[in-house]
């Protein structure tokens, strides 16, 4: 069972930075923490509720990709199976994206993207796993752990000292159930259909959608509550158990005694080491590093308001553009993750700083 993993797994991390994008504990411009939408009263939970809910939704899915992304940057040999994986979560990060920008619209709201972008390092949107700090770093085995690891964790590995703290996985069983007991109008205007990854993005317009939608988004990033087995219908694991590879060096298999990360090798591989980036950035760059910021950073800002333009316009050719525009912030991260830092402590890389931040 599940619970088997604990055995072979480090604690996770239990201490938070506490700001993110200029607001105290990673709160959503506008919205209500998870902790106070979970604790509205179910008879309380109608459309607006949801749209509130769901706009946290959109800000704690794009916090993901960022860290995701400089991680599998970082790695040198793309074709290596860890690449391969971090890879494949990115794309699935994506779609989750597009899935809760989706049910935003089928509810009458729009999602505010640019708005959402937190500032790194800092806590997840809303404040979901409060005592997890997110930052910015290239593959290392503490970023696996205290990072990836601890964004994806189902509640078994995190139950013991977080209880007060929900998780992603039981925030989106609330967003199914308020769904379900509401039952609002679904409209499929201004829905986006697109592949992304290796998903299709589809309009979401009843109930057995939105449950079909909502169960992949868990699926894929924590696995079920039940069996780690059940994530690998697709062959592939889910999110935290994947990340659990890459930091055990070892698959996940199921022996007589449970689940645990005792299967073939997964060879970590060699990585290009970005450092962690600071609080408010890095300090006085010298200027071509400044410019390599500067570049990413307004193609960054250009990636969020092309994302937000889509679901505004209801096109799925200015997503698709802004798909292109975020394959270009590769070769500046690039750049930077092989410009040495003063002191010889690592490389720079890319802050993903959020306009006017």
């Amino acid at each position: 069972m599940a619970s088997a993993v604990l055995t072979a797994a480090a604690p996770l991390p239990a201490a938070a930075s506490a700001h993110a994008a200029g607001r105290p504990g990673g709160a959503v411009s506008g919205c209500r923490s998870v902790a106070q939408l979970l604790a509205v009263p179910k008879s309380g939970r109608g459309v607006d509720w949801l749209r509130e809910a769901l706009q946290v939704a959109v800000a704690l899915e794009l916090a993901t990709i960022p860290p995701y992304l400089c991680g599998w940057w970082s790695v040198g040999d793309r074709s290596s199976h860890v690449a391969r994986l971090i890879r494949r979560i990115v794309g699935d990060e994506m779609y989750h994206l597009g899935v809760v920008c989706n049910l935003l619209v089928a509810v009458g709201g729009r999602p505010r993207i640019t708005d959402s972008a937190p500032a790194y390092p800092g806590p997840l949107p809303g404040g979901v796993r409060e005592g997890v700090t997110v930052y910015l770093s290239g593959l290392n085995r503490p970023f696996v752990h205290d990072v990836m690891m601890a964004i994806e964790a189902p509640e078994a590995p995190l139950a013991r000292g977080m209880k007060d703290s929900p998780s992603v996985g039981h925030f989106y069983s609330d967003l199914l159930s308020a769904f379900r007991s509401t039952a609002p109008g679904l409209s499929a205007h201004g829905q986006l259909s697109e592949r992304i990854g290796s998903d299709v993005l589809e309009p979401v317009t009843d109930l057995d959608g939105v449950e079909r939608a909502i169960a992949i988004i868990k699926e894929q990033g924590e696995g079920t509550a039940s069996s780690p087995e059940d994530s690998f219908g697709d062959d592939h694991p889910a999110h935290y158990y994947a990340f659990g590879e890459i930091y055990h060096g070892r698959q996940l298999r199921r022996g007589d005694d449970g689940w645990s990360f005792t299967g073939a090798p997964v060879p970590f591989p060699d990585a290009r080491p970005m450092a962690k980036v600071p609080a408010g950035g890095w300090p006085d760059p010298p200027q071509r590093v400044q410019n390599l910021l500067d570049r990413f950073d307004t193609a960054y800002a250009k990636v969020l308001g092309t994302l937000e333009a889509a679901w505004t316009d209801g096109d799925a050719r200015t997503l698709r553009s802004a798909v292109r525009t975020m394959r270009a912030l590769e070769a500046p991260a690039l750049e930077l993750m092989e410009t040495d830092l003063p002191g010889g402590s690592g490389t720079y890389g890319p802050q993903f700083r959020p306009p006017g931040a």
